[in-house]
Parts: structure tokens; C-alpha cells; sequence
């Protein structure tokens, strides 16, 4: 019985305190407008998704051994060094048809060319920012705005999602080219269990 009191006075000390935590929270986001360069909307709820495909990217980059960034599955294909340069070109390209040029001192040609595994894994993750960066950029009323990428004529939301698939599609290749060199992905690792079961 004294469990279902104090649980019930618990309760009600919630339900009382919602709205002061309500007027709290809006008072603060009213005095305190959503950080300059924050996405919001669609360009948020890209930027997300981006950041999962993309952290699974560079922790398989991590994870492959520095002497199989050479390896390719056959004659013409890509190698996994290739691959990561080809995805930090396509972003600095993306970047610059949403209006940020690509940065002094990198050129996206010659990503491909970067096999040496800390430079290739730091040239993939300045494009990431970059890109979302330039997602973050770009305002709701500018999405529908007309651009042109890679011969295509678009609109700056198309070029997102455009270059999030791309992430995607190259996250998946990076995986089927890490099991085929006998590594687990880092999130498919067997955990080990929990303390008290």
C-alpha cells in the first residue's frame, strides 16, 4: 500500500511540475533563438541521416587494415582507397552546387588517388563536414532553387538527396568490401553482456 502512495505522489509531482518545465523550455528557446547555421526541416532530418551512413563509413575505413586499402575485387574496380576518395569528391562537388565552393587546396580529382589510410580518412571526413555544412547552409526558401551537378540540371534538395544516396550506396560497397577481407564491421560486433544479465 505505501508503494502505491508514494507512486502515486510521484505521479502527481510530475503531472504539477509539466508546466512549469513547459513555460521554462519556451521561455528559454524564446530568449534563445536556434543556433546560427543549425539545420532544421528537411535539411536536419538529412543531415541525420547522413551522419549515421557516414560514421558506419569512416569506422569501416578505421577498421580496414592499412595494407588492404589497395585491394579491389577485380580488374577496373575501385579499390577501398578509391572508394572513400570517390565519396569526399562527390561531396566537395555537392557542396559547391549548393553555393560552398570547394576549399582551398583540395582538388576532387585527385581524391581517388589518396591511398594512404590516415589521409584518405581525413580528406573523408573534411568532406562530410563540408557537405553538411553546405546542407546547413541552404534556407527552406532556397531548396527549390535550380542548380546544375554533374551535368544534371536539379534543384538544391534533389542534390541532397543526390549525394545522401550516394553515401549510402558507397557505405554498403565499403561493407561488402571489408567482409570480403575477413572484417567485421565495427557495429556488428558481437557485444559483450551486460553486467547482471
Amino acid at each position: 500500500m505505501r508503494r502505491l502512495l508514494a507512486f502515486a505522489l510521484l505521479c502527481c509531482t510530475f503531472v504539477a511540475l509539466v508546466p512549469f518545465a513547459a513555460a521554462a523550455q519556451s521561455g528559454s528557446a524564446a530568449a534563445k533563438p536556434a543556433a546560427a547555421g543549425a539545420a532544421t526541416g528537411f535539411q536536419a532530418d538529412l543531415v541525420a541521416d547522413l551522419d549515421g551512413a557516414m560514421e558506419h563509413l569512416v569506422q569501416l575505413a578505421e577498421a580496414m587494415p592499412a595494407d588492404k586499402y589497395g585491394w579491389r575485387p577485380g580488374e577496373g574496380v575501385r579499390s577501398f582507397a578509391e572508394v572513400l576518395g570517390h565519396v569526399a569528391a562527390g561531396y566537395y562537388m555537392g557542396a559547391a552546387s549548393l553555393g560552398s565552393p570547394v576549399p582551398s587546396g583540395v582538388d576532387p580529382g585527385k581524391l581517388e588517388g589518396v591511398s594512404d589510410k590516415a589521409a584518405a580518412i581525413a580528406s573523408l571526413r573534411a568532406s562530410i563536414d563540408h557537405f553538411k555544412a553546405a546542407v546547413t547552409a541552404v534556407s527552406n526558401a532556397d531548396l527549390e532553387t535550380p542548380v546544375e551537378l554533374f551535368g544534371m540540371k536539379l534543384n538544391k534538395r534533389r542534390v541532397m538527396l543526390l549525394m545522401q544516396g550516394h553515401g549510402h550506396e558507397h557505405t554498403g560497397q565499403a561493407i561488402a568490401y571489408a567482409r570480403m577481407n575477413g572484417v567485421v564491421p565495427p557495429w556488428s560486433q558481437p557485444q559483450p553482456p551486460k553486467a547482471g544479465g
